[in-house]
């Protein structure tokens, strides 16, 4: 990758990450709305596996993804967190409406507001826009895309031994007939135990604000990787935690794993969740 975007740089196109946060680590959990405050330019390969509720038919989702960073500017970057291939296995419900396809592509700009290397403060804003431009048979590309506006920041603590990150974003679909509208709190604590090694957990509230105005009455709207056509969802609240580690054999590379589940009598679509992350960055 540093050949790559060296080429790059050298041109004036992409600039290197930002090196004075390396101590920090990027969160898991809400992968595709949960944003890093730093402003880099990276590669991150996700695998996902995702368990759905026996109350919608039982079975899982596993989600193969690659998103990327790309810092344009000191304070500005190029955003890409959503896209891939979506297996089905899923079984009731949701296995007569979800079968294997391609994911949303969803893309936009973060913009560093807030750096301060000496108390190791950070804070950034943004927004995307999810193309739907996925598979409909993998419940992908549900009207006409949607716009996430988010804000972003992080704290070093310990002397860079434990930092903690939180977010608050709102997704606001362009055709609110067949998609809702709903806001999201994200949080993160890490410990550094060695040189190398991170335990972290994190907490991702979900609340509904609006639903579709039409759609199947299935009470749930799919979480982070979904928007589904459905109704009954206004007004519900789910909250997620996980629990991982994360490995950095380099100050540019950076590996994690985590096990996520839900704290809510009110699930969603998640009976709970494997993930998987590698980053490297230039």
């Amino acid at each position: 990758m540093s050949r790559i975007t060296k080429q790059f740089g050298t041109c004036g196109l992409i600039k290197p990450s930002d090196q004075c946060f390396d101590d920090f680590i990027s969160p898991m959990i809400n992968f595709v709305f949960f944003e890093d405050p730093r402003n880099v330019t990276e590669l991150r390969p996700i695998f996902v596996n995702h368990r759905i509720p026996d109350s919608l038919g039982g079975g899982d989702i596993q989600l193969f993804a690659l998103q990327f960073r790309v810092a344009l500017t000191e304070r500005l970057s190029l955003i890409a967190v959503k896209d891939g291939v979506i297996i089905d296995n899923t079984g009731g419900a949701l296995d007569t409406l979800l079968d294997d396809g391609f994911a949303d592509v969803s893309a936009g700009l973060k913009y560093n507001v807030l750096r301060d290397v000496q108390s190791g403060t950070l804070a950034s804003v943004g927004f995307t826009y999810e193309i739907p431009m996925g598979s409909d048979k993998s419940l992908q590309s549900v009207g006409d895309g949607e716009f996430h506006f988010f804000a972003t920041a992080g704290q070093r603590l310990l002397d860079g031994n434990a930092h903690v990150l939180s977010s608050v974003g709102y997704r606001l679909p362009v055709d609110d007939e067949v998609q809702s509208t709903s806001i999201h709190w994200s949080n993160h604590f890490d410990v550094k135990v060695t040189n190398r090694a991170y335990l972290f957990t994190e907490v991702a509230w979900w609340h509904w604000t609006d639903e579709a105005s039409t759609g199947l009455p299935l009470g749930v709207a799919g979480q982070d990787l979904f928007n589904l056509p459905t109704t009954g969802v206004d007004g519900n609240d789910l909250v997620t935690q996980n629990v991982g580690m994360k490995f950095k054999p380099r100050r540019n590379i950076e590996a994690g794993i985590a096990y996520e589940f839900p704290l809510t009598d009110f699930q969603d679509v998640i009976e709970d969740r494997f993930m998987m992350d590698l980053i490297v960055r230039y």
